[in-house]
């Protein structure tokens, strides 16, 4: 249902309502490169059901924003044509003279063609917005998905710990009974086992909050899904959503800076007026030009260097951004793969010392320490090996391949 719901929409991305809009998508390289994108999460998977369960349920309020953005764009393409007008006046005789006015401009510095682009790169900077919800929607939800599975592998560890541990609790309590073993023992072993209980619950509470607030996002559902897989990510599957952000914003500012630009110039237009004492002429207007007029535009050309500089600091934040998720995400993967190894070597000494204990070579209390270096190399192992596929769908995010660009 969930998948229906979210294939009923129409991609804002994608959205071609007009021609203006048609021609937009074409010539937009911002707009190309996020449609071109393709989510890294495999199709029919878990993690494919909680992100079509959780995009369907958006509000995407980002999606409007683009809409509006895509309407001003288009309005401003025509911005080029005369404006018409009515003129209503009252002259010394108390007549009304009604005409018509049109207005167009003959030279005004590239104002109008700044004022088309700037519109244009409005859409981009809407669109790419649209996209870092989408794919923050997707990471929140992927995020508590892997907490709740994390939660409920860790209860299954901690329990199997339990009964493992209310055996020897029962062996050492018959021990003391006999007059074998000392009661401080089976103290130890007690507290031992409220620890683990405690653990328990803790997990589970972990896990149903987890779950409790994915369903909350999601428009079905998602208690009865189970299972994790690896996630193929690297650090060279996209441009990251904050450059392409940079570069919508950069030319959204020079186009910004070049209309105030213009506005310090003289302009020329011409006006004519239809109508009783119709006439038409030729009008020059402008602020004028004074002392600090030079100073005003080198501060214009330096807010144009300024949004260039602001993208190679964003790329530059970026590629270091995507080093580090990669550094930590094979440092996780790594530990995972050594703790899962000491965890066998711990089973291994685990097993040796039981045989030794029923051969009446080992005491119960060196079996029970031993259990216990078991067990906490399994929950090592359980938390690295969700921490490197946390560290792989924060990888995915920051590149915006969470979901596939032109479903968006």
């Amino acid at each position: 249902m969930a998948a229906e719901t979210q294939g009923s929409r129409t991609p804002a991305l994608a959205q071609a309502p007009t021609k203006h809009d048609e021609t937009l998508n074409a010539e937009s390289i911002v707009l190309q490169r996020l449609l071109a994108r393709r989510s890294v999460i495999p199709a029919g998977g878990v993690y494919d059901r909680v992100s079509a369960a959780v995009l369907a349920a958006n509000s995407r309020a980002a999606e409007t924003e683009l809409r509006a953005a895509r309407l001003r764009a288009a309005a401003a393409s025509k911005n080029w044509l005369p404006t018409i007008g009515p003129r209503i006046s009252l002259n010394s005789l108390g007549d009304l003279i009604s005409q018509i006015v049109v207005d167009a401009v003959l030279f005004d510095n590239g104002r109008k063609k700044n004022e088309r682009a700037f519109a244009k790169a409005d859409v981009e900077v809407a669109a790419v917005a649209l996209a870092e919800d989408t794919n923050d929607r997707v990471a929140t939800a992927l995020d508590l998905y892997l907490s709740a599975e994390m939660g409920r592998a860790q209860v299954a560890i901690h329990r199997g710990t339990l009964k493992d541990m209310q055996h020897f609790e029962w062996v050492m309590s018959e021990r003391v009974k006999g007059g074998v073993s000392d009661r401080s023992d089976l103290h130890v072993i007690e507290a031992k086992l409220s620890e683990i209980r405690a653990a328990i619950a803790a997990a589970e509470e972990a896990s149903a909050t987890a779950m409790a607030e994915l369903n909350a996002m999601a428009i079905t559902p998602l208690g009865g899904l189970r299972g994790i897989a690896p996630l193929q990510v690297t650090g060279s599957a996209a441009q990251p959503l904050a450059v392409a952000r940079a570069e919508a914003e950069k030319g959204r500012d020079i186009a910004q800076a070049r209309i105030a630009r213009a506005g310090q110039l003289p302009s020329v237009g011409a006006q004519a007026t239809i109508g009783e004492n119709g006439a038409a002429g030729i009008t020059v207007g402008g602020p004028g030009l004074g002392l600090g007029t030079p100073a005003r535009l080198q501060a214009l050309q330096a807010a144009e260097e300024a949004a260039s500089r602001k993208v190679a600091q964003a790329d530059e934040d970026a590629r270091r951004t995507l080093r580090r998720l990669e550094g930590e995400a094979v440092a996780a993967a790594r530990q995972a793969s050594e703790a899962r190894a000491l965890t066998s070597t711990s089973k291994k000494n685990l097993d040796l010392f039981q045989a030794q204990y029923k051969a009446g070579q080992r005491q119960v209390m060196d079996v029970v320490r031993v259990y216990e270096s078991f067990a906490a190399r399994q929950d090592s192992e359980v938390q690295l090996r969700f921490e490197a596929l946390r560290l792989a769908v924060e990888l995915a995010r920051v590149q915006g391949v969470l979901a596939d660009g032109d479903q968006i």
